[in-house]
């Protein structure tokens, strides 16, 4: 279950961080994207394992998405639009993980 978790982060993070170079996030602001993600990401697996229905998922992802975009509008300093930053991020992430999930 460790690899699951460490696989999920590792993608997580690779995407949502070139996302976030795209973006125009720097320093201080690219650090707070890998934090929050280190904090939403394992929450969100954990609870995908125990509870492995697409609804709860969907769910999950939801709250995650929601929790990210608080902090990114909270303490982002140079964030634009934070809570569309946090939906594609997470979007993003998330599709990546199905494609992998159906193909490998």
């Amino acid at each position: 279950m460790l690899i699951i978790f460490l696989l999920s982060l590792a993608l997580t993070l690779a995407v949502e961080l070139s996302f976030a170079l795209l973006w125009g996030l720097r320093g201080r602001d690219l650090l707070l994207c890998a934090l929050v993600n280190l904090l939403t990401n394992p929450a969100v697996v954990l609870l995908h394992q125990l509870f492995p229905r697409p609804a709860a998922t969907a769910v999950f992802e939801c709250v995650a998405c929601a929790a990210e975009g608080w902090y990114y509008s909270r303490y982002g300093r140079h964030i634009r639009a934070p809570w569309l930053f946090s939906l594609l991020c997470n979007g993003l992430s998330f599709s990546f993980g199905l494609l992998i999930n159906v193909y490998c």
